[in-house]
């Protein structure tokens, strides 16, 4: 091994950041390491951490293995006691160039790891990209809501964004290099310039990246919580082609209970509510949502309201969550549901959401729509259904094809010529 091997684990964001760490560990001449991009939004997702800390270590005994990311943040200690972790870094070093040239002159202390939450703006980087078809801009970092169940802002700090002016910079950068689709990513983008100078609102961003960039031909967000969406967001969707009509909703739940005992900002009513009047404003939109299956107390009645929730809103893709108890959290103190029936009522979840996407690739049939593609014989429709197309074309093309039928998780297209 030469060049740093970079493992991602988690997030869009994490995925970004991690192309921020290739290019300052390139700069630095960095060799002969492995870097593990950690996540901690659930304690499966450190445990899996963990595993593959010490699966790289096997693989890779002569190399430095270098951890950062979330569950790094959270637990340095706990990952700097693992056997053979040379260096553990903090989520705002792991973006410091400086730490690079440290680490290849062996200079770093062996956890580096700061007060995140004394962070108090988001540096901008810029990026080359992810490869031909789409890549990943960062607007915003950090949360300030506390919802009980989640200990990502203890990983991330306050919410601090991006200067409108650097992404759109960024986002030309990107363009003009060949990337045909942007993607706005961050932890909390619906918050973005809160703690900026002026008027900023996601919504106010996403107008002047789709003005000062008009080569952009998609532009799609992350995952948005809809109680934030502002006014300007609205008017984008409802008046601008080019943002992707494909909106992932931080819901959780679906039991005003619930909500309220998770600290989440909006009730029942007002998930649907948005569902209904952003299908008006955009009619072609397809919904996406978070949802937890088993939060503490959670009866089955409950537990209904969240399922049921999914044909309430129309959703058609879903990220399922069995509840994870994280320490240091209010919801790990609260009455647990049991283990088993928290993995039954994610199978349910999950069952139900497989059946609404099935459901909603029937209707595609016989729809002739552009897709990009992703890879070989691979894209995306605007509403981000995946369909394998009948020949090899090119991997970051846009191309125009009738679909057919599907498997229950992609669609198939026949290209036009």
């Amino acid at each position: 091994m030469s060049e740093p091997q970079i493992v991602t684990l988690g997030c869009r964001l994490n995925a970004y950041e991690s192309e921020v760490m290739r290019r300052h560990a390139a700069d630095a001449g960095l060799t002969d390491c492995v870097i593990v991009n950690t996540c901690a939004v659930t304690g499966e997702a450190v445990a899996q951490a963990r595993q593959t800390i010490r699966r790289l270590r096997r693989d890779h005994p002569a190399a430095r293995l270098i951890v950062t990311g979330c569950a790094a943040q959270i637990e340095p200690e706990a990952f700097a006691a693992i056997d053979g972790v040379d260096h553990v870094v903090g989520n705002a070093e792991k973006l410091d160039p400086a730490t690079f040239r440290a680490l290849a002159d062996h200079g770093l202390a062996r956890v580096a790891v700061n007060d995140i939450m004394a962070v108090k703006e988001t540096a901008h980087h810029m990026i080359d990209g992810f490869g031909l078809a789409r890549a990943f801009v960062q607007i915003q970092n950090g949360c300030d809501h506390r919802c009980t169940f989640c200990i990502i802002p203890m990983g991330r700090g306050p919410s601090r964004s991006v200067p409108a002016g650097e992404i759109v910079a960024q986002v030309r950068k990107l363009v003009e290099a060949g990337s045909p689709e942007i993607v706005l990513t961050g932890v909390d983008i619906t918050s973005y310039g809160a703690d900026l100078p002026g008027p900023m609102t996601l919504g106010r961003l996403v107008k002047q990246v789709l003005k000062h960039v008009p080569a952009l031909p998609r532009l799609r967000l992350s995952s948005v919580d809809q109680v934030e969406a502002d006014e300007h967001l609205l008017d984008a969707i409802a008046t601008e082609p080019r943002l992707m009509p494909h909106l992932h909703l931080s819901m959780q739940a679906g039991d005003d209970l619930i909500l309220k005992r998770m600290k989440r900002r909006h009730r029942r009513d007002d998930a649907i509510r948005f569902c209904d009047e952003v299908r008006r404003l955009r009619p072609d939109v397809i919904f996406g949502a978070d949802l937890i299956a088993g939060f503490p107390t959670e009866t089955e009645e409950m537990f209904a309201n969240t399922l049921d929730l999914i044909e309430s809103c129309g959703l058609t893709y879903l990220h399922v969550f069995p509840f994870s108890p994280r320490k240091g959290t209010p919801a790990a103190r609260m009455p647990q549901v049991d283990r088993p029936a928290i993995k039954e009522r994610a199978i349910r979840l999950r069952a139900a959401g497989e059946t609404a996407h099935a459901r909603y690739l029937d209707r595609l049939k016989g729809q002739r729509i552009e897709i990009l593609m992703e890879r070989d014989q691979l894209g995306r429709t605007p509403q981000y259904a995946e369909v394998h197309v009948d020949r090899h074309v090119p991997v970051g093309s846009m191309q125009w094809a009738t679909l057919g039928s599907h498997n229950g998780r992609r669609v198939n297209g026949t290209v036009h010529a």
